[in-house]
């Protein structure tokens, strides 16, 4: 199953044009929708998810019309929103099972069944009955997923689902959706680039409502591959190598700045060639938007 999205367009009362004639061809699978905060990728995924509409455009999951039809789009689809709320007094059992219902899953014997394997998969089982007041920041996330999963979704949207999660968590994590992507269409959408280069086969970046680019990780890396120079710098010469070279980035090490630079040919001046990173094309996609 594929969802297609073309020509969206979305523009605010204020002004601010959210998103600009986008068109993406998503396929079962992970795929990473990457770009910095304000970029348009909430906006992107609470239209797909029905939660408001485009000026223009058009959006099919399958035979099914995303705008037009979106009673039906809700029954087959998952949504974790960056933010979501939980009762805190009430345990993890007992709040998926009340979901379930709300979810039209009226057959209590099913019900159990259906609550005890989400818990299972998403590695909550032992805490269930624990009130989700007291759990990590990585269990509530997990529990996220398993509330976005009672209706064995055939879409599943993720947005911002690593940020503020520690390293263990965010693994716990990646493995679980690593294990959905293999029969759902998978969308996460992220500022994180390790989330995407971690976990997905497939991926765009957005940028000031814009598509920038498409493509598969792997591939849009070779696109920039041996054109990657990195030195080590003075914190005083930063200005001064940024208007000499096309900078891609630079960041702090051992408290000096290392710049990363995008060039043709060898510059020299010092600098050493560097394998390519996700996160060199992403910089470089960015600064080429602005």
């Amino acid at each position: 199953m594929t969802l297609s999205i073309n020509n969206l367009s979305k523009t605010y009362g204020n002004g601010v044009k959210a998103l600009q004639d986008i068109s993406l061809d998503i396929p079962t699978g992970m795929f990473g929708l990457l770009g910095p905060n304000g970029a348009g990728k909430s906006t992107l995924m609470r239209t797909i998810a029905t939660l408001q509409d485009a000026d223009t455009g058009s959006i099919t999951l399958g035979d099914l019309n995303v705008l037009t039809q979106k009673h039906e789009l809700r029954k087959v689809l998952g949504y974790l929103p960056q933010q979501f709320g939980l009762y805190p007094r009430i345990s993890a059992q007992v709040l998926l099972d009340h979901l379930a219902v709300l979810k039209g899953i009226t057959n209590k014997g099913e019900r159990n069944e259906l609550v005890k394997a989400l818990l299972h998969k998403t590695n909550l089982y032992e805490k269930r009955k624990h009130n989700l007041g007291g759990f990590s920041g990585g269990m509530k996330q997990r529990f996220g997923i398993a509330q976005a999963l009672l209706t064995n979704p055939k879409l599943l949207i993720v947005d911002e689902p690593t940020a503020g999660l520690d390293p263990m968590e965010r693994n716990r994590f990646y493995n679980l959706l690593c294990e959905l992507g293999e029969n759902t269409v998978v969308i996460l959408s992220t500022h994180i680039v390790d989330d995407v280069k971690e976990l997905c086969t497939n991926m765009a970046i957005i940028n000031q409502g814009q598509l920038l680019l498409k493509g598969k990780p792997l591939d849009v890396i070779d696109n920039i591959e041996g054109k990657v120079y990195q030195k080590t710098i003075k914190k005083e010469e930063l200005e001064h190598y940024k208007q000499q070279y096309t900078t891609i980035s630079d960041k702090l090490f051992l408290g000096k700045p290392v710049i990363n630079i995008l060039s043709d040919t060898d510059p020299g001046n010092g600098f050493i060639a560097v394998p390519a990173s996700l996160e060199d094309v992403y910089f470089t996609q960015l600064n080429n938007n602005n």
